[in-house]
């Protein structure tokens, strides 16, 4: 299971000394969505420049614009973008295919997604699909567990199966555990846990060690 480090609401600077601080315990580096619309594309540049051998994701929450947005990602050095699967499915099967022609992945964002667009996400071949709870639902409920209920709805959603799954959203060490063996994920998105610390390094580490606990895969 990989470690996706989510930076947003900060400057390129604070956002690259934030990342050279935790590397050695994270696996993917995210410029979240908040810096790309700040700053661009440089934001994206900038980190693959500082970190050559880092798998970057840019987080574009693509809706519209498929393929030139797509390209944009893949131009700046990123390996993996995302597109919300809320857009329209020319929208969203236009970034998938633009993405792999590239050699390059693509992650689904689920927020909000209702079950017909989540079946139609799990029919698509390779991509990543992420379990999304956004920050402003993070701030205006105690508990999102329940914000992904639905999923029991579709037939198609099977966390244990083959599906490639990526949790995003409120990720603390206190719960790590029980959404790993829940829902079996690929990828555990972990933002202001690590990066709103008292010690970045020390928060790092400790998820670090608890995916180790809790997968029984080798550390980094």
């Amino acid at each position: 299971m990989k470690i996706q480090l989510a930076l947003d609401r900060m400057s390129i600077a604070e956002a690259l000394a934030m990342a050279r601080r935790v590397e050695a315990y994270v696996d993917w580096i995210e410029i979240g969505t908040s810096l790309i619309k700040e700053f661009g594309m440089r934001s994206v540049a900038e980190f693959r420049a500082t970190f050559p051998d880092k798998v970057l994701l840019a987080d574009m929450k693509t809706m519209d614009n498929a393929a030139y947005e797509t390209n944009l990602w893949i131009n700046a050095g990123a390996d993996i973008g995302t597109v919300m699967a809320v857009a329209p499915a020319v929208t969203v099967t236009t970034c998938l295919r633009v993405a792999q022609s590239h050699g390059k992945q693509l992650m689904m964002d689920l927020l909000d997604a209702p079950v017909d667009k989540l079946e139609s996400c799990v029919a698509m071949t390779g991509a990543l699909l992420c379990l999304h709870a956004g920050k402003d639902q993070q701030e205006s409920v105690d508990d999102f567990s329940h914000l992904f209920s639905h999923l029991g709805e579709s037939s198609s959603f099977q966390p244990a199966g083959k599906l490639r799954i990526a949790l995003a959203g409120g990720i603390t060490t206190e719960i790590l555990a029980s959404v790993v063996s829940h829902f079996h994920p690929e990828v555990l998105i972990v933002g202001e846990a690590i990066t709103k610390s008292a010690n970045p390094e020390q928060a790092a580490r400790q998820f670090r060690t608890l995916v180790h606990h809790v997968t029984g895969s080798d550390l980094i």
